[in-house]
């Protein structure tokens, strides 16, 4: 599929790190309910060689004692700049998708490329796979908005 002339390049390195952060979420949410608990994080951190108190790992925590992946997004991206992902968000944003929709990485492709962001298929999978939980090969628009809310 050819680019439109006036396409925009996505700064594919902060994207990747956005991606990371997913996995990891994903990862540190043992029992995919969505959210990391006070327990998760603490078990996490001694598995990586932290030595600390349940208080400590409460005070990183959010005051209802859970952490959304937006929230841990948020939490790891705030020292990124990441204005080169704004043509992505408005890319995302310009689908015009309806809730209950669920996005391939070759439909989120054709569709980016078609709002004139310059991003590979590859790429795209990328963002796809990382984001898909059930590993049906799709994204739900509520979870593809969660990338996008993550953007500038």
């Amino acid at each position: 599929m050819s680019q439109p002339a006036d396409s925009t390049p996505v700064d594919v390195d902060a994207l990747n790190h956005i991606l990371g952060v997913v996995e990891a979420f994903r990862a540190f949410d043992s029992d995919g309910d969505g959210s990391i608990t006070v327990q998760e994080l603490g078990g996490i951190m001694a598995s990586l060689g932290y030595t600390v108190t349940e208080r400590e790992v409460q005070a990183l925590m959010p005051g209802d004692g859970l952490l959304s992946l937006a929230e841990f997004v948020e939490m790891n991206t705030q020292s990124l700049q990441l204005s080169g992902l704004g043509p992505l968000k408005a890319a995302i944003r310009g689908l015009n998708l309806q809730e209950n929709d669920v996005v391939t990485a070759e439909e989120l492709h054709r569709g980016v490329c078609d709002l004139g962001v310059e991003l590979s298929l590859d790429d795209c999978r990328e963002i796809v796979g990382a984001m898909d939980g059930d590993g049906d090969g799709a994204v739900s628009v509520e979870e593809l908005n969660l990338i996008a809310d993550s953007l500038v």
